[in-house]
């Protein structure tokens, strides 16, 4: 039996680009250069078997010392919401970059469920590479090792049913093993693409997003998620300001109602 699950979409930062920075070899397409908005979220899904939390954002400082707009410091949102932090219980993280694993240390009592192919990875020889090392940060990183050796690491492959109702599906592409999770509320089911997706725009056109490890995964997961949503899935893209206005907003312009 599903559960009646309810999901939030969590905004706490923002970052303008260009688009020749944001899509892979954007100057092959012939048209002009402009600006794009990012904005950062986590997502917080409960019900009747507790809540769990997909990513925790970035640490403010970190935030702050890349450029980022901080509109609000992620755990004073969460707790916003009425979640504490100390007391979550999952969490689950999609990939590594660091505006997804900031604040591991504020969820003390967590199982962190990810991608074993993604774990492996970051572990691995070619985690320090500029090209990948880039959107990561060191201490994070070993903060995972570290929970694995604690034995509150949970790694998972290819579909893992997390509870009644909530799917984790690794896509990759973006990162060698990117999660997207899939939640079926009462009445409708929705896609949290995290950067599998960044922007409609990028799904829609068909665009990579700038920073890939594998472009032809990155292509399937696209294919994928359309598979999803022409079953009926919403898609709710992992940094687009859009998703504050398809979605129900729920309090000030900060949270908006997915489920």
């Amino acid at each position: 039996m599903t559960d009646s699950w309810e999901a939030f979409a969590v905004r706490f930062g923002r970052h303008r680009l260009r688009r020749s920075a944001f899509y892979l070899n954007y100057a092959g397409y012939g048209e002009p250069d402009d600006d794009v908005t990012m904005d950062y979220y986590f997502w917080v899904v409960r019900g009747p078997a507790g809540t769990i939390v997909v990513d925790t954002g970035f640490a403010p400082e970190v935030g702050r010392r890349r450029g980022r707009d901080v509109l609000a410091d992620p755990m004073d949102l969460l707790a916003r919401l009425g979640v504490d932090a100390s007391t979550v219980r999952t969490v689950v993280v999609t990939h590594a970059h660091y505006d997804h694993i900031g604040n591991p240390a504020r969820f003390p009592s967590a199982e962190v469920v990810m991608s074993r192919r993604e774990h492996e990875f970051w572990q691995g020889p070619f985690a320090c590479r500029p090209h990948f090392a880039l959107p990561t940060e060191t201490a994070e990183l070993g903060h995972l090792s570290r929970l694995r050796i604690e034995g509150r690491l949970t790694l998972v492959e290819e579909v893992h049913q997390l509870a009644p109702g909530i799917e984790l599906l690794e896509v990759g592409g973006h990162t060698p093993g990117q999660l997207v999770v899939l939640v079926r509320g009462a009445d409708a089911t929705v896609v949290l693409a995290s950067d599998a997706i960044h922007t409609y725009e990028e799904y829609d056109r068909d665009r990579p997003f700038g920073i890939v490890a594998d472009v032809p995964a990155m292509y399937r997961a696209y294919d994928r998620i359309r598979e999803l949503e022409h079953q009926g899935a919403r898609i709710v893209a992992g940094h687009d300001p859009d998703v504050m206005t398809r979605f129900t907003p729920y309090f000030t312009d900060m949270v908006c109602r997915l489920l």
